[in-house]
């Protein structure tokens, strides 16, 4: 059998505020493989976004560990694991996070010069296709601003495909697209996971949900229930 795309272990989060401290997360464990679209439900609060922060190495663990391919996430210094994410990595936020100064295929193809992972003549014209796949082609000379809420989601997840990642990981990334688009997303999805791909998605969509080959339940920071999204 492969080895787990994500392995977390005794996973604990806790946050210090002036009340105390805060548990985020309670001692998740829980395993993503290769191939697998797994969908994370929860309510407000029950720790989903924590999960994908630890997970992507955005915010750091109390204790436990997380593996990406074998990898430890959590060991690694600042700036050698931006450059690994970089390069491994696809990760949506909920909030986009497009820099508003660059147009929309400058958005992509910085991921691109970043992780120096395909040569330069290549980059406008693999960042145009992926503005294809998102149906987004004629717009790639405009900025963020200029576009809806939905529209720039969907260049987010264009630029998180930008370096081909064996793992996706992304939170509400149909949050803000009509039911048609995000049909289109979630097709685009299943094909990654058909191409080997690993998909983790926090998400409240329904339809989502029922794509997903697996669905975790989290409250108040632990896995409650994982089964079948199918």
């Amino acid at each position: 059998m492969a080895d787990p795309r994500i392995e977390v272990r005794a996973l604990h989060k806790a946050y210090h505020t002036s009340a105390g401290d805060f548990p985020a997360l309670r001692g998740v464990d829980m395993q993503v493989w290769p191939g697998e679209f797994v969908s994370v439900h929860g309510k407000s609060g029950a720790g989903k976004s924590t999960l994908v922060n630890m997970i992507t190495g955005i915010d750091r663990p109390t204790s436990g560990e997380v593996f990406i391919d074998g990898v430890s996430i959590p060991s690694m210094p600042d700036d050698r694991l931006a450059r690994w994410r970089g390069k491994n990595m696809g990760v949506v936020f909920q909030f986009f996070q497009l820099l508003p100064s660059l147009t929309l295929i400058e958005n992509i193809t910085l991921a691109m010069d970043f992780s120096g992972m395909y040569p330069i003549k290549e980059r406008q014209d693999r960042a145009l296709a992926l503005l294809e796949q998102v149906g987004l082609a004629d717009h790639a000379r405009k900025v963020p601003s200029k576009m809806s809420g939905g529209q720039q989601q969907r260049v987010a997840i264009a630029r998180a495909l930008a370096n081909d990642p064996r793992l996706l990981v992304a939170d509400e990334p149909t949050g803000n697209l009509d039911s048609q688009t995000a049909a289109g997303i979630l097709d685009l999805f299943e094909d990654l996971v058909e191409r080997g791909r690993s998909l983790l998605v926090v998400s409240h969509d329904r339809e989502l949900s029922q794509r997903a080959g697996r669905v975790i339940e989290i409250e108040d920071g632990r896995i409650v229930a994982a089964g079948n999204g199918r």
